[in-house]
């Protein structure tokens, strides 16, 4: 019996989690980080698409991903082929690196945009990696929060902020506020 076809909703983010094989970790020094972001970049030149958020834990990783162009799955198969050859090549491995298909599901309201980002955002911290959530290298929190120069061509920066009033250092200040109230 085959698998069940993934729906896709063009004009809706997806929470995408794509977790290592037997939990295993995806991402073991810099390298691999800097590696996925490289293969990010790759991918959107060729296939189109727009992160919310993100977040690169030690054993699977979190996007909130929109494809207008290509359905997600194909996004996702050309992110995670690249990245499972970048892997089994750099530690000398052959076999499945990631643990099955990436769990996928549309956000379809601006509270489910909001909450979702928040989620992905405090993941290091439930993980009691960090105290606060722009400690978190792997993260796209802290371009929310700050003035970073923000090189990252696949993100919509204004998608989440736009949520709220006000100049631009008063919504990150918002944003901010909605994250670390989950927090409290």
């Amino acid at each position: 019996m085959g698998r069940k076809k993934r729906i896709w909703i063009s004009q809706c983010y997806y929470h995408i989690v794509s977790r290592g094989n037997r939990r295993d970790p995806l991402f073991i020094d810099i390298h691999d980080f800097e590696a996925f972001f490289h293969i990010l970049r790759q991918v959107h030149e060729k296939t189109p698409f727009s992160l919310a958020s993100y977040c690169l834990m030690t054993n699977h990783y979190h996007l909130q991903l929109r494809s207008s162009n290509q359905p997600v799955s194909k996004v996702m198969s050309l992110i995670n082929k690249r990245y499972a050859t970048y892997y089994n090549t750099r530690y000398r491995l052959s076999g499945h690196v990631f643990e099955k298909r990436f769990y996928d599901k549309a956000i379809e309201t601006k509270e489910g945009m909001l909450e979702v980002s928040r989620y992905i955002h405090l993941n290091p911290v439930r993980a009691n990696m960090i105290k606060v959530p722009e400690q978190y290298a792997w993260s796209s929190f802290r371009f929310y929060i700050s003035s970073f120069e923000k090189e990252q061509p696949y993100m919509d920066w204004e998608v989440l902020l736009d949520y709220y009033s006000g100049d631009l250092r008063e919504k990150q200040q918002k944003y901010y506020e909605f994250v670390r109230q989950e927090m409290e």
